[in-house]
């Protein structure tokens, strides 16, 4: 027997008994370790990995409640959970859940799935398994020691130029169905703006400003489980932003306006005056698009394109940040600008490396 201050301070006796003197000391030993970790919280040693990924989930939705996490991620979140995660590891316990199968399970998955599924389910576990830390159940997170999961080369981004842009309005002109879907539109919106695809089709007649040919970008639509399509906050404090709109850009809406039924509705609307699902306007565009000469066009393009414009046209990179809704004006140059021919006077000035010697 021997005495144990717990959490709250109390001092208690512990006893164990076993066969022999060594076995009741093994026994005391194991109390008194069990004790120490599993005194934080609910979650123990032996608390099955599904449990506290439950537990893990519920905050998540709570998150989603408070504004502070996106619908969209909570149901990638569970999506993954379900797919993924917990047929791999939900029958394990806590204490089981160790560097080495975390790490053959990240590996197995990333051959299967390929590495974005695997990164997901990466952050996934180590969430988990940080709430399970939290709890005193685990002394370290085991996901932080598995193998890094490196990327492929990140593509340069593409923007397409001036006659592309022009060649694919008037594709989509000539198609009825893209006509109808109101894609020539919101192409020329997207490509005046520069915003997501979310927040384009989320933007409404009363976030509108024709006189001073403004256009305020304070949402996003996503769809959540339960509740259909809504419109959400964007995702960060420099997402909110209101944008000047080109001339040609307020003509366009300027005639939209006057033939909109609802004047307090989306300026993109479906078919019923309500809001447009993004996934759906995603998939028109790929139809659209053919499988020719646009067929690498995403609606990212219309983002990566505005970038691009307002790049060559000098304005900085922090403007152009703000424009695309960017905290970092590295991520905006990393992700969305598209790589210009280097200077000739990087050239001029390494003339002058031998230019000496020479003479």
């Amino acid at each position: 027997m021997t005495k144990y201050r717990d959490f709250d301070g109390v001092t208690r006796p512990v006893e164990r008994s076993g066969k022999t003197k060594a076995a009741a000391e093994r026994e005391l030993k194991q109390a008194l370790t069990s004790r120490t970790t599993s005194q934080g919280g609910s979650i123990s040693p032996n608390t099955k990995f599904r449990d506290v990924a439950e537990q893990w989930f519920v905050s998540i939705l709570a998150a989603v409640d408070h504004g502070t996490r996106s619908p969209t991620t909570a149901d990638v979140y569970r999506s993954h959970l379900d797919r993924h995660v917990l047929p791999a590891l939900a029958e394990l316990r806590v204490r089981e859940v160790t560097v080495p199968r975390v790490d053959a399970f990240l590996v197995t998955l990333r051959q299967n799935t390929g590495t974005a599924t695997a990164k997901t389910a990466r952050t996934i576990v180590s969430n988990v398994l940080g709430l399970a830390v939290r709890h005193g159940a685990l002394g370290a997170n085991p996901t932080r020691e598995t193998t890094r999961i490196e990327g492929g080369r990140r593509k340069t981004p593409r923007a397409l130029t001036l006659e592309e842009r022009q060649l694919w309005l008037a594709q989509l002109e000539a198609d009825e169905v893209a006509s109808r879907k109101d894609l020539p539109d919101l192409s020329r919106f997207m490509l005046a703006t520069g915003v997501r695809i979310g927040e384009a089709l989320a933007a409404c007649w009363p976030d509108l400003d024709l006189t001073a040919g403004t256009v305020a970008v304070n949402f996003t639509v996503a769809r959540r489980k339960g509740k259909g399509l809504i419109r959400k906050s964007t995702k960060t404090s420099a997402g909110e932003r209101t944008l000047p709109l080109p001339s040609w850009a307020v003509d366009m809406l300027r005639r939209r306006y006057y033939l909109a039924e609802d004047k307090d509705g989306p300026i993109f609307p479906d078919s019923i005056g309500g809001l447009r699902d993004p996934s759906n306007t995603l998939r028109d565009l790929r139809n659209a698009r053919g499988s020719e000469g646009f067929a690498w066009v995403t609606s990212h393009v219309f983002r990566k394109t505005a970038a691009t414009i307002l790049d060559e046209a000098g304005l900085t990179p922090r403007l152009v940040a703000d424009q695309l809704g960017h905290s970092r004006p590295s991520l905006t140059q990393d992700v969305y600008m598209a790589r210009k021919t280097v200077s000739r006077d990087a050239a001029t000035a390494l003339e002058a490396a031998f230019a000496k010697e020479s003479n």
